[in-house]
């Protein structure tokens, strides 16, 4: 994942960052478990004050990190540190009936399996390593854009 940023009248990559996708093929269709494809913006921005590690549920903190939870919860792949919840912007592909990312769920996050990050593995989000999402987190706002190929 790069970020570029606007310097001189010409974008200039400022950030990267190893992901993982969907270990599915890319699909925008709803319950493909792929990683949707095309432009996005940032619709909301969760976690802001949460510990490095922290898991999600439903965008809530449980109040425990990851290693802190059951080994039988720790083999799923959680939604740790931060999310920045994407929603589509291309009606037809990412957005409306059938294949709304916002409607799916789909985020970046960070995961408590950073073994796997740079291979596919998740269920149609973008995972980073928890203190990459943290570091992106505080350079990105809402409405924000994002293009996923």
């Amino acid at each position: 994942m790069r970020r570029f940023t606007l310097q001189d009248g010409a974008y200039q990559l400022s950030h990267r960052y190893a992901i993982s996708s969907s270990a599915k093929p890319p699909s925008c269709q709803a319950d493909s478990f792929g990683t949707p494809t095309g432009l996005h913006a940032i619709a909301d921005c969760i976690g802001q004050q949460a510990q490095l590690g922290m898991v999600f549920e439903a965008r809530t903190v449980i109040g425990k990190c990851y290693w802190e939870v059951s080994s039988e919860k720790g083999e799923k792949n959680l939604i740790t540190s931060r999310i920045l919840r994407l929603k589509g912007l291309e009606p037809g592909l990412n957005l409306g009936p059938d294949c709304d990312s916002y409607d799916r769920y789909i985020y970046i996050h960070g995961t408590n399996h950073e073994a796997r990050i740079g291979r596919p593995f998740s269920g149609g989000c973008i995972e980073l390593y928890n203190t990459d999402i943290v570091e992106l987190f505080e350079l990105v706002h809402s409405e924000d854009l994002v293009y996923i190929s």
